[in-house]
């Protein structure tokens, strides 16, 4: 598939008379794609069931007309002020009880069933009007679910439809539910937690200390099902009026719902990228990784969304929101070096991404986003990325197709395992997604193609399968690993709770044919790692392992920190970057895989027909006597 870019366009907030103006400068910057609507609720229904669609059939016509492919967005991310009348029960409750007011957006329930049949009222109406126009080439669902805290609600509503989730999940006779089931599934013997009836349970908030881990668990499921069944809805309606593609643009280290559940309702994946905002705001890092990176963004984090992504998407997917310029919610907002716009824009295509589409076309004069950087400043003169976007424009015109493959390594990335580290970490700030993420940064410093993917994936065709931190290990993945050739390296907590969140007998990780035991653990302070004898260190979390191995790397103090059985190397610990770097050569080898001793700042990534090379750094890089200039992306044939 052809590579191309876009933008996000809001017509509804410039005066008419420059829309074709600004349609003709996206076509002669080479872009394609124009994002529009998500946000246009209230001028689409200013009060109820009062509609003016009149401005929005003129702005896909003056798109269209000059060549352009619209994505509409349905609104529901912003419901108008009226709405709130209508349903004034409608909002999301935070966890301290406290209501999400009016004022922003994102102020809805996911449960609430009034709010829900709106939603099918007016994107009804949307796609009955817009699914048969030829200008309309792609539909985006909502906008960014789980955006600021709002996955999770302690709603009225939430309780109720909780109750009527767990009826389901915990079935007995009739439609009442096996409440007992219920009681065993969570242990509530407990502490006396045992309940009657399935009425009697609330929310898991508002508790004198930490509530049950399995409530805990079965909410946050419950809760990512809501999303899901909120995102089905939008999906079937557009669905059954067009036979444009359906995406949704998901974020950087949002969690709290399952993305790949979503996305089995949706044609495309997209996200949204924000290197400079992440950093400061997303990701854990020193303050000196920080400064030397805070005007290129961390050289890791957009790669690893752009391949899980890739997987959500089951191939297809897209950057939605490239960040331009300087945004304006990090703690700190500084401006990209010159040559960063094309880089990430090229980044993000060496990891199959469809199209590119930088936010937003002209920057806002007015509310929460006037300091988040256009393509165009507020006076519609040329913003700095703009110029980067037409070099991107030139080259990709002449790039060959879009052409992914399999990589030799599978990263399994589960949403159930980062909730269930959230909800008991054992040890402050550990994080299942910050595990992952070294791993896979280690991976991409030996110059590896990763692909990440779901515990419930085809493994076939991989050379080496990693796991770390995997709470739950579901049988058919244990079956796949006992019936698997390739090289299988899991890490601390594998394996740790059953389905409810209970400690399983045998104990952990209990893989099928391997006789190895955790027998305790420890999580350490952060200025207390455990030296390693070839160097680095176990940090934060350690386990204790009893069983037959081959001890692959020792502690200073005595005891093992990997182990190997046949075809499984086992961390035990949290492993610094330069013990994780050293294992994992260690196994890419044994895997019979190549490995790179990439410098700071370089990374490089293979499709099926090039290898691309990234220069992050601000300096010139060399690598196998190959020199590399400062920002600067280099592609071979392969």
């Amino acid at each position: 598939m052809k590579r191309t870019l876009g933008t996000c366009y809001y017509p509804e907030h410039w005066s008419r008379d420059v829309w074709e103006d600004d349609a003709r400068r996206m076509v002669e910057a080479g872009l394609t794609w124009v994002r529009i609507g998500e946000f246009a609720w209230s001028r689409l229904e200013p009060q109820p069931e009062q509609y003016d669609f009149s401005w929005l059939d003129d702005a896909i016509e003056v798109l269209g007309h000059a060549g352009l492919k619209v994505v509409l967005g349905t609104p529901t991310a912003t419901p108008p002020r009226w709405m709130l009348d209508r349903h004034p029960d409608m909002l999301a409750t935070d966890a301290d009880g406290r209501p999400r007011r009016f004022g922003s957006r994102r102020h809805y329930c996911f449960s609430h069933e009034g709010y829900r049949a709106e939603c099918a009222r007016i994107v009804t109406l949307i796609a009955r009007r817009y699914g048969p126009n030829p200008h309309v080439a792609a539909w985006q669902t909502d906008n960014e679910y789980g955006c600021h805290d709002t996955t999770l609600s302690y709603s009225d509503a939430a309780r109720t439809a909780f109750q009527g989730w767990l009826r389901q999940r915990y079935p007995g006779e009739g439609n009442d539910g096996d409440i007992q089931a219920l009681n065993t599934a969570w242990g509530n013997v407990f502490w006396s937690m045992d309940y009657d009836t399935f009425d009697q349970i609330d929310l898991p908030n508002l508790t004198v200390t930490e509530p049950n881990p399995s409530h805990v668990l079965d909410f946050r499921r419950f809760s990512s099902d809501q999303v899901v069944s909120f995102n089905r809805l939008q999906a079937d309606i557009i669905r059954a009026h067009s036979q444009a593609p359906i995406a949704h643009n998901y974020m950087g280290r949002i969690t709290d719902f399952d993305h790949y559940r979503v996305s089995d309702d949706l044609d495309i994946a997209t996200w949204d990228s924000y290197p400079l905002g992440f950093l400061e705001d997303r990701v854990k890092a020193d303050d000196a990784h920080k400064r030397t990176y805070a005007r290129q963004g961390d050289p890791d984090f957009q790669a690893f969304h752009h391949d899980l992504y890739r997987s959500v998407g089951k191939g297809r997917w897209w950057v939605m929101e490239q960040q331009p310029g300087p945004v304006n919610w990090a703690p700190w907002n500084p401006t990209p070096l010159p040559g960063m716009v094309w880089l990430w824009s090229w980044e993000a295509f060496a990891h199959g991404a469809e199209a590119v589409c930088y936010f937003r076309w002209r920057q806002a004069p007015m509310a929460q986003e006037q300091m988040h950087a256009g393509l165009l400043r507020p006076d519609s003169a040329d913003a700095p990325g703009l110029t980067e976007a037409r070099k991107v424009a030139r080259e990709i015109a002449d790039a060959p197709d879009v052409a992914n493959r399999q990589a030799d390594i599978a990263l399994i990335f589960d949403y159930e395992a980062e909730w269930a580290w959230q909800i008991q970490p054992h040890g402050k700030g550990l994080s299942y997604f910050d595990l992952v993420f070294d791993t896979y940064r280690a991976l991409r410093q030996l110059g590896l193609s990763i692909d990440i993917l779901p515990s419930n994936a085809d493994l076939s065709g991989y050379h080496m399968i990693l796991a770390p931190g995997l709470m739950h290990m579901p049988d058919a993945l244990k079956a796949a690993m006992d019936h698997s050739k390739a090289l299988w390296v899991f890490g601390p907590r594998t394996g740790a709770r059953d389905a409810t969140m209970r400690t399983p007998v045998p104990l952990p990780p209990a893989l099928p044919g391997r006789s190895l035991t955790v027998s305790h653990v420890e999580s350490l302070r952060p200025d207390m790692p455990l030296p390693l004898e070839g160097g680095g260190a176990v940090t934060l979390y350690r386990e204790i392992v009893e069983g037959d191995y081959e001890v692959m790397e020792r502690l200073e103090s005595d005891g093992p920190a990997v182990v190997g059985i046949d075809n499984l190397i086992y961390m035990c610990g949290w492993l610094d970057q330069q013990a994780m770097i050293r294992v994992l050569k260690s196994a890419a080898t044994r895997a019979g895989l190549e490995t790179l001793d990439l410098p700071q700042g370089v990374r490089c990534r293979d499709t099926a027909t090039e290898r691309f090379w990234f220069n992050h750094s601000t300096e010139t890089r060399e690598v196998e006597g190959r020199e590399f200039l400062p920002l600067s992306v280099t592609r071979t044939e392969l």
